[in-house]
């Protein structure tokens, strides 16, 4: 029997802790219809460069200048279609095998530092914040190698108080995790599961849950008076003074305070007499003079004084409003970076973001199901997937520098000096969050996160990448990390402002993908970057084809072939095979038809707005005429708004730039489709001008939305009366002028 057992752990070790999987007969299908496709494209570049209009008279300037905009235009796009193919071409998945990560490696995991930044308590609220780190404070992981890190760039008063009253409810709600393996982790989640069939309930649940009540009121009270508690303030005297009474957001020293440590004096045991993870709250220093380079600065920080409390060989870094859904994400991620065949040349490991307050259909496409179950697995197949900076278990002495092929270094910043911890102050370790530290360094350069743009995360996994790592990218069934996604239009529109803004100023900066990534990431690698980063300049075509057709369809100047022609055919493949294409592979992700349209609609929207601020951003920056900038998601809304999100009813209600440009283009769609009809339907132009004609009507069926908010609704979430009067005088002015051209 001894024999035997001794036989299987031998037998054990050459099994690989994941293993991935391949669709060969779906790739090489999907590779036929992608060949079809771009053999219509081309196509109808030859048709627009061999049909130029030959009009007589005072048009034949403006005919001719639409016509090479719409060649353009169509140039643009299929090129892009072909780029964004590498992403399909080669998609991966990946299955894990934890019961032999544990047999294998169960008392010699890593340690593992966990790092959570908030960044506003007024749309972060800290009661959001502690329910995140509670929940990865309780995962099914060794608790003496677990430390958790809450960066606080609000500097706030009321976010240290929320982290100690979580640091004393920990002593319930771990054991109380572990007893019971409860899932998910993060309490708020867990609790109002109780309508649910999975949700146990007995005295002990219910004592637990009143403890965490009881937490949630005081919390949310400190909220309301905006004052702390006195008893606690007494409780952690030592963390409240160092808050100054003149210091602001933006103008304050270091506040740090290890709340639970069990190396240091102030070891904290739950109510079963088992350790408790260690627990750091951290506000790094800021001036006015100094910059501190919003999230990455803060990543750059934890990295930092982590590497003198702990020292966790693997970081995993998160959002405030990420919990842990599943306990078992560490060992997920685990079973990729300790395969003893293929993980030593994993950097990171990548789960996909994923939102608990979806609504059904996904009304502002937030979802991205087809990002996480198509293009993401299709990166992975190419080299892996980006670094989306949160839900990232990463190698620390990768993310500190360390290129591929070169030994581990036993640098300060890649591994905690264990033996000298009791004899680091937290003073000392206070100065490696100053806002000076930086200065004259390599951080922010071959260190830590990359400075300089909005989108560092991306920036720093390609780095990563270029220094010959690989990354690879899990989504196992039971999603790993749920978060809050934004709940009205403008949010969305900001937040994709923001990443189209930092992926074009990659593209046009030293770490474009096809410059610094050649001959150091594979070319297919190279362009699923491309295709993130295109996503500004891609406004600009789609804002052409979103209004000159219909422009020129209520001038009566035809754009495309007839219906009768040939040249008609590869224009209708195109339309009808991409459409069928993306509801086919929307629907398969396991989205609703109707959540397709709002896809679609969004996917108008953002590129007709957000991307062209974008783009216009960017610009600006690189002429210097505006500086960098970090819009923080606001993960708060009112219960009118909630209402309204919950019944899928779209929130306009502020006045925005955005809103503007989105109300004239639909504005003047309207108004050409109208002012066309009686053209459109006399036979004679019926030919030529139905596909411009039927671009436009779906262009307005896509815009419901939008005219019910300028013209029908009458509740807060319309679009306001001074954007509908402005958007109806800019929309007329525009058709008027291109009508007496």
């Amino acid at each position: 029997m001894l024999h035997c057992a001794t036989m299987e752990r031998e037998d054990d070790r050459f099994e690989p802790l994941y293993q991935d999987s391949r669709s060969t007969w779906r790739v090489m299908a999907y590779r036929v219809f992608a060949a079809t496709v771009s053999g219509c494209i081309c196509w109808i570049w030859f048709y627009r460069v061999s049909h130029i209009p030959e009009v007589g008279g005072n048009r034949t300037g403006l005919v001719r200048l639409v016509w090479f905009g719409m060649l353009g235009a169509e140039l643009w796009f299929g090129m892009y279609w072909c780029l964004t193919q590498s992403l399909r071409w080669n998609p991966v998945r990946r299955q894990t095998f934890k019961d032999r990560l544990s047999r294998r490696y169960e008392n010699d995991l890593p340690a593992l530092d966990v790092f959570v930044c908030t960044a506003d308590p007024e749309i972060e609220p800290p009661l959001m914040v502690v329910n995140t780190v509670l929940s990865v404070t309780a995962l099914d992981y060794p608790l003496e190698k677990l430390a958790v890190y809450l960066s606080d760039d609000g500097y706030s008063e009321l976010t240290f108080y929320a982290l100690a009253e979580a640091a004393d409810f920990a002593k319930h709600w771990v054991p109380f995790c572990k007893k019971f393996k409860v899932e998910p982790r993060s309490p708020a989640a867990y609790f109002s599961r109780k309508k649910t069939s999975d949700y146990r309930c007995d005295s002990e649940d219910a004592e637990v849950e009143k403890l965490y009540r009881e937490m949630a009121d005081r919390i949310e009270t400190a909220e309301k008076l905006k004052r702390v508690p006195e008893d606690m303030q007494s409780k952690y005297k030592a963390g409240f003074s160092q808050w100054s009474l003149d210091a602001t957001r933006r103008d304050h020293g270091t506040v740090l305070q290890i709340l639970i440590d069990g190396r240091r004096e102030v070891k904290g045991e739950d109510m079963e007499g088992n350790e408790l993870p260690t627990l750091v709250y951290m506000s790094r220093e800021k001036r006015p003079q100094y910059p501190h380079h919003f999230k990455a600065g803060a990543m750059n920080a934890l990295i930092r004084v982590s590497s003198k409390i702990t020292g966790g060989k693997i970081i995993l870094n998160l959002d405030c409003d990420m919990y842990a859904n599943s306990s078992q994400s560490a060992r997920e991620a685990l079973c990729v970076l300790l395969d003893e065949r293929q993980g030593r040349e994993i950097a990171f490991v990548q789960f996909p973001q994923c939102f608990g307050n979806i609504t059904s259909n996904d009304l502002y496409g937030n979802r991205w199901q087809v990002g996480i179950d198509v293009e993401f697995p299709g990166l992975d197949g190419n080299g892996g997937p980006l670094y989306i900076g949160t839900g990232c278990f990463h190698r620390r002495d990768v993310i500190c520098g360390r290129r591929y092929g070169d030994e581990e270094s036993e640098s300060v910043w890649q591994t905690g000096n264990h033996k000298k911890m009791g004899e680091i102050s937290e003073e000392e370790i206070k100065n490696l969050a100053s806002c000076t530290y930086d200065e004259n360094s390599q951080w922010g350069k071959e260190m830590g996160l990359k400075y300089g743009c909005p989108v560092e995360d991306v920036i720093t996994g390609l780095a990563i990448q270029c220094r010959g790592w690989k990354s690879v990218y899990l989504n196992p069934e039971k999603k790993a990390f749920v978060g809050v996604a934004p709940t009205t239009l403008s949010q969305t529109l900001v937040q994709h402002q923001r990443w189209s803004d930092g992926d074009f100023q990659i593209l046009l900066s030293e770490y474009c993908p096809l410059l610094y990534g050649h001959r150091k990431i594979g070319l297919a690698l190279q362009l699923g970057y491309c295709s993130y980063c295109l996503w500004a300049p891609t406004s600009i075509p789609t804002l052409y084809y979103s209004l000159v057709p219909s422009l020129c369809l209520l001038k009566g100047i035809p754009l495309f072939p007839e219906v009768s022609s040939l040249w008609f055919l590869p224009f209708g493949y195109v339309i009808l095979a991409t459409s069928a294409y993306s509801l086919a592979e929307y629907l398969w992700c396991g989205g609703t038809l109707h959540g397709w349209w709002n896809e679609q609609r969004m996917w108008l929207y953002k590129r007709t707005s957000s991307y062209v601020f974008g783009f216009i951003d960017t610009i600006r920056k690189l002429l210097r005429v505006s500086e960098p900038a970090f819009v923080v998601t606001s993960k708060v809304a009112d219960v009118e708004q909630a209402e309204r999100y919950n019944k899928e009813t779209m929130e306009f209600g502020v006045e925005s730039p955005m809103f503007t440009l989105l109300a004239v283009i639909g504005l003047v769609n309207l108004f050409c489709f109208v002012g066309s009809v009686k053209r459109v339907v006399v036979a004679d132009d019926f030919q030529t001008m139905w596909l411009q004609a039927l671009l436009t009507g779906i262009l307005l069926v896509l815009n419901w939305p939008l005219y019910e908010g300028l013209f029908l609704r009458k509740d807060k979430g319309k679009v306001p009366t001074s954007e509908t009067v402005k958007s109806v005088v800019l929309a007329s002015l525009v058709c008027t002028c291109f009508a007496f051209l």
